[in-house]
């Protein structure tokens, strides 16, 4: 089952795609909710490229790295990627005025409810685009 999630963030598709793809600001914005962070990422931004991000509960509790392999990309329009648990994802930018549409569509996993998926990942799209608003 495919879910998908989709936040319009006021800047120019360039800026949009540059904070998504950089490890600095992946650092900021990648977090469903405040007692969450990401204290590491890494980006290497080609196909067959590898990304990675430590996602860790604040307090410590519990923590896991998110990470994949690029499978193709289209520069300022798309990313697809291969999760390491083998999902799929697809993220699409596009230009919408002077705004960018980010959406996501990623393969849904078993352990956890669609909706719960769906809630955490719009989460953190919603956090990558005050983000990027606040970087101005």
């Amino acid at each position: 089952m495919k879910i998908t999630v989709e936040a319009t963030v006021q800047a120019p598709v360039q800026k949009a795609w540059d904070a998504y793809n950089s490890p600095a600001d992946i650092v900021q914005w990648n977090a469903a909710s405040p007692d969450w962070h990401t204290p590491r990422a890494t980006v290497d931004l080609r196909e067959g490229g590898r990304f990675e991000s430590r996602m860790e509960a604040k307090d410590g509790s519990f923590g896991f790295d998110f990470g994949g392999t690029y499978t193709k990309i289209v520069s300022l329009k798309s990313i697809a990627y291969r999760m390491d648990d083998n999902r799929e994802a697809m993220v699409d930018f596009a230009e919408q005025g002077t705004n960018c549409v980010v959406t996501v569509t990623f393969d849904a996993e078993s352990e956890n409810s669609v909706e719960m998926q769906r809630e955490g990942w719009q989460a953190i799209l919603d956090s990558f685009a005050r983000h990027v608003i606040a970087k101005g």
